[in-house]
């Protein structure tokens, strides 16, 4: 039988009190926090080197998940501050000894088609009439 899905509602910073704060959501925790401590994915968290993951809520349900990240957003800094030091008093990084936990996927192999940082597009329905799909003729 197959685990079931989680999904995480999580604040990241850069120091303890930050005054920078990112409420995000994931249905993969450890590998969403893997890409904002390597800064894989530009924007927000990335400009302001956001690595520090402190405060994370788990849910079944990705309705919950969505409705939680919205009730956290619309919330005034202070309240946000409160959240975090209900479960983090000391704003410790709760993802620093996570390094064993996520390791990205290795290349299968050394065709460009597999690099890992382009993002996969569909073949489409013509994919049966190019040859580049499966190696080429």
């Amino acid at each position: 039988m197959r685990k079931p899905k989680r999904f995480h509602v999580y604040i990241m910073t850069n120091g303890p009190r930050s005054h920078v704060l990112y409420t995000g959501i994931s249905g993969n925790l450890s590998r969403r926090v893997f890409e904002h401590k390597n800064k894989l994915v530009l924007g927000f968290t990335s400009r302001y080197n956001l690595t520090r993951l402190v405060y994370y809520e788990c849910f079944v349900y990705p309705d919950a998940a969505i409705a939680r990240e919205k009730e956290i957003k619309g919330w005034r800094r202070s309240k946000k501050i409160n959240l975090i030091e209900s479960m983090n008093p000391h704003w410790h990084d709760l993802a620093e000894s996570w390094t064993d936990v996520y390791k990205p996927p290795a290349p299968h192999s050394t065709d460009p088609r597999c690099d890992p940082r382009k993002i996969p597009r569909s073949a489409g329905k013509s994919a049966e009439l190019r040859d580049d799909v499966f190696g080429g003729k």
